[in-house]
């Protein structure tokens, strides 16, 4: 009788929900949700179907997807041979425990981007799936630690990495990351390893002016190592081009050499952060080719299934491959769906579509065409820079462009901008505090790698307008 009464009761909610979602045009309360929202204060349109660089929601409003949803969307929405590919690894085999199986879509991913990666991963590197990119970072924190166990370092478990930068939500990943706002709620929960001065040229940490700064900000890690001890430090963590926390701004010539440089004289381990810059976001795989640098680990996320299954991955050099295969043995770690068959699958079908679409190679024309739309914006007063590389690119907006003073956190600039554009129907990034972790504006750009120029020119079309808009008084 139970069962009865629940097989009748779900058509209704069903019933309930449909005519719910039907009363708000396209737009969802979050006091009429049972999800949890992200954010209380708004309302948000109920997505229904994407196509191309186009995402449309519930009553046919259709959004250009400038931002490729915080940087995920490479090869654009609504990919048919990507749901069939994972609907035929489902009917085969949908969960293997990892304790208990490989399976053919991990082993296969796993050797693709090896290839892909840099010389030291070619022979012996192995690659650590994951559900994220969190889960990523929170993997090469463990990797890096029981590195430097099974070498007899057992006094090195400190990763340090830079202020104003972001590696996460879980709180190993939060621990790591120096986004100043985002740490502010759970800093009693997090460890103190230890930030140093970020690679910031236009808000330099240390007012100096590349190249007669003979690349300061690299030099900080020597410095801090000296200050706070370098046999308890493990590895350095960075993202070649900061993304979501500076909006794409990108280190000088030399930079990420000599990073390398003091990690390999001082035994710590250095750990690119390519969740946001990977799998060809900057034009080339992976963004540390533009600088010719081998790291340890690479994180990968976002990009990797290109939003179509939740996934991620550390990629692993042989030298630390070695170190645990000849020592313990055994990796202390693990997730329920790590290297999940069908969310591989998924990594596949979308590598294959970058593959036969040269994808990879569009990116700097495409990135190109975007630079050139959005050149008009840079002469208003209050864009201070418009920066990145390939399809991952910064609007930085400013009070004084001459001074580059930023506006105060409590005008809430980048967010204005955001609405402003979404009244034009096109969705953009936005985030504050590159000046100093709370002040400074900008707008992150991130679009899949088949935008075309007459999209480039609308996402243009859009910003001008929404400038004219936030800036009219």
């Amino acid at each position: 009788m139970r069962n009865g009464k629940r097989r009748q009761h779900i058509p209704g909610a069903l019933m309930r929900l449909s005519a719910l979602l039907q009363s708000f045009a396209g737009y969802l309360m979050p006091t009429s949700s049972g999800l949890f929202p992200r954010n209380f204060k708004k309302t948000f349109p109920i997505a229904t179907r994407g196509e191309g660089c186009w995402i449309i929601a519930a009553g046919g409003r259709r959004f250009l997807d400038a931002s490729g949803q915080a940087a995920v969307v490479s090869i654009g929405h609504g990919v048919p041979e990507i749901g069939r590919a994972m609907a035929e690894q489902s009917s085969q085999l949908a969960f293997a425990h990892t304790s208990q199986f490989h399976t053919a879509p991990a082993e296969k991913l796993a050797a693709r981007l090896l290839a892909m990666a840099p010389p030291n991963f070619h022979n012996g590197g192995r690659v650590y799936f994951t559900s994220g990119g969190s889960e990523a970072t929170e993997t090469a924190i463990k990797l890096a630690r029981q590195f430097h166990v099974e070498c007899g370092q057992k006094d090195r478990y400190r990763v340090v990495s830079r202020r104003h930068s972001y590696h996460g939500s879980t709180l190993g990943a939060m621990t790591v990351s120096g986004n100043a706002a985002r740490r502010a709620p759970y800093a009693p929960l997090l460890a103190e390893w230890g930030h140093i001065a970020p690679c910031f040229c236009y808000h330099c940490p240390f007012e100096k002016t590349f190249p007669q700064c003979e690349i300061a900000c690299a030099d900080d890690l020597e410095v801090h190592l000296t200050e706070r001890g370098r046999d308890q430090a493990a590895a350095f963590i960075f993202e070649p081009i900061v993304g979501a926390t500076l909006g794409a701004a990108a280190p000088p010539d030399g930079y990420v050499a000599r990073i390398a440089e003091i990690c390999r004289e001082n035994g710590l381990l250095l750990i690119a952060d390519e969740v946001m810059t990977g799998m060809g976001r900057t034009g080339k795989p992976f963004a540390v080719e533009h600088w010719g640098v081998e790291p340890d680990m690479m994180l990968l996320g976002k990009g990797i299934a290109s939003g179509y299954a939740p996934l991620g991955a550390v990629l692993v050099s042989s030298r630390v491959v070695e170190a645990i295969e000849r020592g313990s043995g055994a990796f202390v770690h693990g997730f329920t769906y790590q290297a999940h068959p069908v969310s591989t699958a998924a990594g596949n079908a979308v590598h294959d579509y970058l593959e036969s679409h040269k994808l990879f190679d569009q990116v700097a024309q495409a990135g190109n065409h975007l630079r050139e739309a959005l050149s008009r914006l840079q002469s208003h007063s209050n864009v201070g820079e418009v920066r990145g590389l390939g399809l991952l690119l910064g609007i930085e907006f400013v009070n004084n462009k001459t001074t580059r003073e930023p506006f105060q956190r409590e005008q809430n600039i980048a967010e204005k901008i955001r609405a402003a554009c979404l009244e034009e129907n096109v969705l953009a990034y936005p985030t504050q505090g590159c000046v100093d972790g709370l002040r400074g504006d900008h707008l992150l750009l991130a679009p899949p790698f088949t935008i075309s120029p007459e999209e480039c020119a609308l996402i243009a079309r859009a910003l001008q307008s929404a400038l004219a808009k936030v800036f009219s008084t």
